[in-house]
């Protein structure tokens, strides 16, 4: 690595979300690394800004994220007649998964919470389920780091896009839980974390997070990654993901599917780290997941002509046939026993 790799004390990033019980507060991702800040979610509709904005994002978190906003949305309503319980949390539901409708955790776990009110439509009876979903999920990044560990060896290199880190799940993070645990056991590798355009996650939070726990981790502009697997410095690629289709096509932050292709061309193992909550049973393939196009100011400030047109995809899809395998929370799954995330998916129903 070179002399500029970041270096740092073993310290553990904020969490991205804190629940006393009954408040619910998210740490505006958007503002690190240079300012921590965390804003009460009060109502449905800052949950909703919250996750719109990026404030709080990755897959899994958005997931928590929602149950909770949805416990603390359904509050006023408590002690109500059990049938308009359930209709003002349905429209609460459908408000928040229209947020950010590529993220399959969102929609998954406001569905769950829509479930459990079925038979239950109190407030303490949510409050018990997301409080699940959320020890869940610290479970999940845990056995994925377990799964995925032996993948990352002494000396070797591991590239990374986005940020599927402690930031955007819980505990562990989901592709970051491998590295997590393979430093603490002593192995010696390197982390290459592409800057991810246009909102800069890896380079603000990835490579930031990796650095306080004091992981040799080296900040990659996007359209570095080619020279360097080229150059046979990239041993490994994992990458976390918003949504693994029926067929195991993934989709994942805008350029994965570039750095999925420069993989294959170069024999480098391509790898996605997922819990079973993010295979998606209901849709078919990549190409019917709907790709959410962001705001054209994130491309244009501060460079670009004013008013110049934008493409900007939120994400992209990687076809089935680029992965090499999936770090999920049931064992390292490969391309043909997707099956194995299809009954560990069915299984996580309330």
């Amino acid at each position: 690595m070179s002399s500029t790799s970041a270096q740092a004390t073993h310290k553990s990033p904020p969490p991205a979300i804190k629940w006393d019980g009954k408040n619910l507060q998210l740490l505006d991702q958007t503002r690190l690394p240079d300012t921590v800040v965390y804003e009460p979610q009060t109502n449905i509709e800052k949950t909703w800004a919250a996750i719109k904005a990026l404030k709080v994002r990755g897959a899994p978190a958005i997931g928590i994220a929602t149950a909770y906003g949805l416990v603390v949305a359904m509050q006023p309503h408590d002690g109500a007649a059990p049938e308009d319980f359930r209709r003002a949390l349905k429209n609460a539901a459908d408000y928040l998964i229209s947020a950010r409708p590529t993220a399959v955790n969102l929609e998954w776990a406001a569905k769950q919470m829509c479930e459990v009110a079925k038979s239950t439509p109190t407030v303490a009876a949510l409050t018990r389920h997301a409080e699940q979903i959320h020890e869940d999920d610290i479970a999940m990044c845990t056995a994925i780091g377990e799964h995925g560990v032996h993948l990352i060896t002494e000396g070797s290199t591991v590239l990374t896009h986005c940020n599927a880190g402690a930031l955007a799940v819980s505990a562990l993070g989901t592709a970051t839980a491998p590295m997590y645990l393979a430093h603490k056991q002593g192995v010696r590798f390197s982390v290459f974390a592409d800057e991810t355009r246009p909102l800069l996650q890896g380079a603000r939070l990835t490579s930031w997070e990796l650095a306080q726990a004091g992981i040799d981790v080296s900040l990659l502009c996007d359209n570095m990654a080619a020279s360097l697997m080229q150059a046979g410095k990239v041993d490994l690629v994992i990458v976390g993901t918003d949504r693994v289709a029926a067929n195991g096509d993934v989709v994942n932050k805008i350029g994965t599917l570039g750095v999925a292709v420069l993989a294959k061309h170069f024999g480098v193992p391509f790898y996605v780290a997922c819990p079973a909550s993010t295979y998606d049973l209901d849709t078919a393939t990549g190409a019917d997941v709907p790709i959410e196009q962001r705001d054209a100011d994130e491309v244009r400030a501060p460079w670009a002509l004013p008013g110049v047109k934008v493409h900007n995809p939120a994400f992209d899809v990687t076809p089935k046939d680029l992965v090499t395998g999936y770090i999920t929370n049931v064992g390292l799954i490969s391309t043909d026993q997707l099956n194995v995330l299809a009954d560990a998916n069915i299984n996580l129903r309330p």
